[in-house]
């Protein structure tokens, strides 16, 4: 299909709220000729242009893909609700910002799934480019749709809908996937699969076939206590009483392509910094020049996903990255650049790194900014280094109220160390402070909650003490979800009925003159939950949930939780049906369980490189209140450097290995 005519898209842009949303021609945007491409690839992003064009992950695969001869990539977003609406009306299908070309035209859609708020999104988006939803529905006639992301390590609720899923970071081996295509394009699609089954880090649903096995078991509450005499959608178990439900015991491959686990793929070296960055068309979430100064993180948080499937630490050098930030200032026109990272302040060479980017761009009003920092007087001495004397907020992510608690999930700063550091930043003008809070962490209580209020009022005071009463603090709590691959992956969802409760304590103690809160409602928290522990068979339930009006997920103005109630309630399957004779059941069986230690989860087959007994070890230090210090002090043999033995070279940048 030819290109859509501008002045279709044009007739609706009138009747829609941002429509730069939808009309392309950004600075620094690619155009080719699609003939001279032999490989076409839409990169899309399941949300608003507003947070998909701040997505890095997806400018980093648009500069390699488009650099790579004979291969031509574009973009595309999920239409806000109005937009979606009108394109439905008028017939429209979803079409790349390049060149107006419907996104069914592509050899290969890569859906983003950063995050399992994303889900129903993606089927929204494979639904108005007009493809089947269903990925055994579709051929070689349609995109090879694939997902990559931080979700790609639990893709198991969605399954049904995607190709192949990238493990790891795709710029190892998305080229690698286009050969792959390229060399089977005139096979079936189950040809084209087997050929990228065999690549390292591409995980291909199909050929994997799910094995259950039905054992009663006792549900604990989630809040470590004896069980409760009554359940509710929001609660724990019902009076300890057994479930029949069947446990997934093994994913075994179904085809001698596949491999029985699949290894996430990393880059050795962190790839070039890509220099013409998109400059959006309307204001977006961060609207600045990024470059990535380190990936990984040694910090070793219990809680963290992200750190650990992002190890081994990668650094780039101090000359790559000024050289990166002037070549992006001036190809973007941007003036704030900003030193991406989990942990900024841990790249070993920071100190050095503001020095040389301070001179080099001395007296051009240019601003650096740092992401992330830790708590600590470092920190802060970094933070006044850049902030050219503007003294606006400074944040910091405690996560727990109580030292004690802050062992167990790692964190190592001390309340006494916190106020200090707070002194120093209210001492050095200053005037806000943000602390960013978790509460339903394992082995919580009333008391920790407590604590959360106690430290908020006694940054207050100092900063009342030291600024006056322009003195704020600003207080975001989240609610604790246990994610894959992380230590605390056998933990359960604390109950809706506890979170609830320890809410109205924050929202009784923190208010008043400098304070402001802000916290997640537990809806939102329950479902991201369920999609990041489920197996396949939620399958169903996503799908139900899409089908019913599910969308937007992570937008609490959005969010249809009657959609997803109802589809939980419905349990859309009939192996759902035979496996939980209620709503309640269902979500005491992925939520609100403590799963056993010898049990198979549903993403064991999918490997970040750090070694399952590793976690194990470390979630019992956890319950012992023990502290690991950082990686780059004492390796704790957390099974990622013999996960990737080639790496040992004298050009890796590991701190561990230096």
């Amino acid at each position: 299909m030819p290109s859509l005519s501008w002045e279709r898209i044009e007739a609706l842009l009138s009747r829609v709220q941002k429509p730069g949303r939808y009309v392309g021609g950004e600075y620094n945007a690619v155009h080719r000729p699609w003939d001279g491409a032999d490989v076409h690839v839409c990169l899309a992003f399941p949300d608003l242009y507003d947070l998909g064009m701040s997505n890095f992950a997806l400018m980093i695969l648009y500069d390699i893909l488009n650099r790579a001869s004979g291969v031509l990539a574009e973009r595309t977003y999920l239409p806000a609700p109005d937009m979606i609406a009108e394109m439905r009306d008028a017939g429209l299908p979803l079409y790349s910002l390049e060149s107006y070309r419907p996104v069914a035209d592509f050899d290969v859609l890569a859906i983003a799934t950063a995050y399992e708020q994303l889900y129903t999104n993606a089927l929204e988006l494979l639904s108005l480019s007009g493809l089947p939803i269903h990925a055994a529905a579709r051929d070689a006639s349609h995109p090879l749709v694939i997902g990559g992301g931080h979700g790609t390590f639990n893709p198991e609720p969605i399954t049904d809908f995607f190709d192949v899923f990238v493990i790891g970071e795709a710029e190892d081996v998305m080229l690698e996937l286009v050969d792959g295509l390229r060399q089977t394009f005139a096979g079936s699609r189950e040809t084209q699969l087997r050929r990228l089954a065999a690549i390292g880090g591409l995980y291909v649903p199909r050929f994997y076939s799910p094995t259950y096995a039905t054992a009663p078991r006792t549900v604990l509450p989630a809040d470590h206590s004896q069980p409760s005499a009554s359940a509710s959608p929001t609660g724990p178990a019902p009076c300890g009483l057994p479930t029949s439900a069947s446990t997934l015991v093994a994913l075994q491959p179904t085809v001698p392509e596949a491999p029985s686990h699949v290894l996430k793929r990393i880059m050795p070296t962190l790839p070039p910094t890509p220099i013409r960055q998109l400059v959006p068309n309307v204001e977006t979430v961060h609207n600045r020049a990024v470059v990535e100064i380190h990936r990984g993180c040694t910090r070793g948080c219990r809680f963290c996903q992200a750190g650990s499937i992002t190890r081994p630490v990668r650094e780039r050098p101090v000359a790559e990255i000024v050289d990166a930030a002037e070549a992006i200032l001036e190809a973007t026109g941007y003036s704030e650049v900003a030193l991406l990272s989990l942990s900024s302040a841990d790249y070993s060479q920071i100190p050095e790194l503001i020095r040389e980017l301070q001179a080099r761009f001395a007296g051009r009003n240019i601003s650096i900014s740092l992401p992330s920092l830790r708590i600590d007087s470092f920190s802060v001495e970094l933070a006044a280094m850049l902030s050219d004397g503007r003294r606006s907020g400074f944040t910091f992510a405690p996560e727990a109220g109580s030292d004690a608690l802050r062992h167990r999930i790692n964190k190592n700063i001390s309340t006494e160390a916190l106020l200090s550091v707070a002194e120093e930043v209210f001492a050095r003008g200053w005037r806000s402070i943000k602390l960013y809070f978790m509460i339903g962490l394992p082995t919580e209580t009333d008391a920790d909650v407590e604590a959360i209020i106690d430290l908020a009022h006694e940054v207050r005071r100092i900063g009342q003490r030291l600024g006056g009463r322009k003195a704020e603090v600003h207080v975001s709590v989240s609610t604790f979800v246990p994610k894959p691959h992380t230590v605390f992956q056998w933990e359960p969802l604390t109950d809706g009925a506890t979170v609830e409760r320890r809410q109205e304590m924050l929202r009784a103690g923190i208010r008043g003159r400098g304070f402001s809160l802000s916290w997640n409602p537990y809806p939102g928290t329950q479902l991201e939950a369920l999609l990041a522990r489920g197996d396949r068979r939620l399958n169903a339930v996503v799908e139900r949930a899409w089908q019913l009006g599910a969308r937007f997920d992570a937008w609490d103005d959005w969010r249809n939780q009657e959609a997803w109630d109802q589809a939980i309630a419905e349990r859309p399957s009939d192996e759902l049906q035979a496996q939980f004779a209620a709503p309640e059941s269902l979500l005491d069986f992925y939520l609100y369980r403590r799963r056993s230690e010898d049990e198979f989860l549903p993403w064991d087959h999918l490997q970040s490189g750090v070694e399952k007994r590793f976690f194990l070890r470390d979630y019992r230090r956890s319950q012992a209140g023990e502290l690991l210090v950082d990686c780059r002090d004492q390796c704790h043999a957390c099974g990622i450097l013999q996960s990737f033995p080639d790496l040992r070279t004298e050009e890796w940048q590991c701190p561990v290995l230096r």
